[in-house]
C-alpha cells in the first residue's frame, strides 16, 4: 500500500533545506552589508597577488548581461528570481531526502534571494570579489574575471551539485 507525504512531514523536510539558504543568505547581505560600508563604489584593496577586494555595482545579471539596457531589467531579474524560487522550493519539496539534488537547491535558493534583495533594495548587486590571472587576459581586461559576490558563489556551486547529481543519476541508471 502506498503511503502518502504528509504536508507537515513535507515541510519538515523542506526546512533544513530553507536553513540552509537562510544562512547563505545572512552570509550574503552581510559581507554586502561591510562592503557598502567600507568602500566607495569602485574602490578596491589589494589582498593577494590574484585577489582583491572592490565595490562594483551590476545592474545586470551574470557578467553584466543586460547590465546597460535601461531599467527595465531590475525587475524582469527580480521577477525571474521570484518564479525561480517557487520552482526550488516546489522542488525541495518533491525531493528532500535526496541529499544532493537539494543541497544544490538549497545553495541556488539562498543566492538567487541574496541577489533579488540587492535588487529590490538598491537596484543592483553588489559585487566585491575580484579575481585575476594573466591567462585570463585574453578573455577579460586586464585578466579580471568580473567580481562576484558569495550569493553568486552559492549559485555557482549549487550549479555543479545540480551536474554532478546528474552525472550519479545518469551513471546509476
Amino acid at each position: 500500500m502506498a503511503t502518502r507525504k504528509s504536508a507537515s512531514g513535507a515541510n519538515q523536510g523542506l526546512l533544513p533545506w530553507l536553513g540552509i539558504a537562510f544562512i547563505l543568505i545572512l552570509l550574503d547581505q552581510f559581507t554586502k552589508v561591510l562592503i557598502l560600508g567600507m568602500f566607495q563604489l569602485g574602490d578596491g584593496r589589494h589582498v593577494l597577488s590574484f585577489f582583491n577586494v572592490v565595490r562594483v555595482h551590476n545592474s545586470g545579471a551574470a557578467f553584466s548581461f543586460l547590465a546597460h539596457a535601461g531599467g527595465w531589467q531590475r525587475w524582469f531579474f527580480v521577477g525571474l528570481a521570484f518564479v525561480a524560487t517557487g520552482f526550488i522550493i516546489y522542488m525541495l519539496r518533491q525531493h528532500s531526502g535526496q541529499k544532493l539534488f537539494a543541497w544544490a537547491m538549497a545553495l541556488i535558493l539562498g543566492g538567487a534571494i541574496g541577489n533579488v534583495i540587492d535588487r529590490l533594495v538598491h537596484g543592483y548587486v553588489v559585487d566585491f570579489l575580484d579575481f585575476h590571472w594573466g591567462f585570463l587576459a585574453p578573455m577579460f581586461p586586464g585578466g579580471h574575471f568580473p567580481a562576484f559576490n558569495v550569493a553568486d558563489c552559492g549559485i555557482t556551486i549549487g550549479a555543479g551539485l545540480l551536474i554532478l547529481d546528474e552525472l550519479r543519476r545518469v551513471r546509476r541508471g
